[in-house]
């Protein structure tokens, strides 16, 4: 059985990957009706067209890069190079210590440099910018951003030293779980905090969002909940005193596509970073 995920997720089509996107979208937006978080009093349609242009630009992006992905994680396994071709492991092994290394670096790592380096920082600012955070808002990257990312994402094949079947099946969970840890949904306190110790949570995430400093600066795990424990970034702020947006950016224009595009090249939006 296995064997077979790993030849599915070896070669799954693109059409696949597009459903899986769709798919987290549609069944994460259809529960935010059902058990929000926050009554929003906005359109939700049109709050979501933003985002999925922003989406939109993303997956261009992601293309744009597939091949890069796909002859690197060859290479790496043709040269011996990486964790998983230094240390031989079986599949189940690969498995866990891949999506580890992958999301250690293809999104934490990445997620905490973006905070620290000024330039980076104004092109995630975009994805900050959202004053009413659903499951849409998880594919909200500046183009910018979504190549900062994927660079970021061929050094976790280089240092992990990642087959494709593994490159395929973490993007998939990481799509998904992004949309859950992004999606307006309340589960029950207990159920929330029991599923931070293992992967990232709704309200463990909400925080990350809220519009200032040092919530702003925490809680950047992805998948695994882990990485923001070890590196001492986790913060355990109620999610009642969450206020969303960013205090450097005019509020009042987070839908207003042309000012999300130029954010980042806007002398007049300061930053400390």
């Amino acid at each position: 059985m296995f064997e077979s995920l790993i030849s599915y997720f070896d070669h799954i089509p693109s059409s696949h990957r597009a459903l899986i996107l769709a798919g987290g979208i549609s069944f994460f937006w259809l529960l935010e009706y059902a058990m929000p978080l926050v009554s929003f009093r906005y359109n939700k349609w049109k709050h979501a067209g933003i985002n999925l242009l922003f989406t939109f630009t993303t997956i261009v992006v992601n293309f744009g890069f597939a091949l890069w992905i796909v002859k690197l994680s060859d290479w790496t396994i043709a040269n011996q190079i990486g964790v998983l071709q230094w240390f031989p492991m079986g599949n189940w092994g690969q498995l866990i210590v891949g999506l580890l290394l992958l999301d250690l670096v293809g999104a934490y790592f990445v997620h905490w440099v973006e905070h620290k380096v000024k330039v980076m920082w104004k092109f995630h600012m975009v994805h900050h910018a959202d004053t009413m955070v659903d499951t849409t808002t998880a594919n909200r990257h500046h183009p910018g951003e979504s190549v900062f990312r994927a660079l970021f994402t061929l050094l976790g094949v280089l240092v992990c030293g990642a087959p494709m079947w593994l490159v395929m099946i973490y993007q998939s969970l990481s799509v998904v779980l992004s949309q859950f840890n992004h999606a307006n949904i309340r589960l029950p306190q207990w159920l929330d905090t029991l599923i931070s110790y293992v992967i990232v949570s709704p309200n463990m995430h909400k925080v990350h969002h809220h519009m200032s400093r040092p919530q702003t600066d925490s809680n950047y795990g992805n998948i695994f909940a882990i990485w923001d424990r070890v590196f001492g970034t986790f913060n355990r702020t109620s999610v009642s005193q969450v206020q969303y947006g960013l205090d450097v950016l005019d509020n009042q224009r987070d839908g207003d596509l042309g000012y999300q595009i130029k954010a980042p090249f806007d002398s007049n939006i300061k930053t400390d970073y």
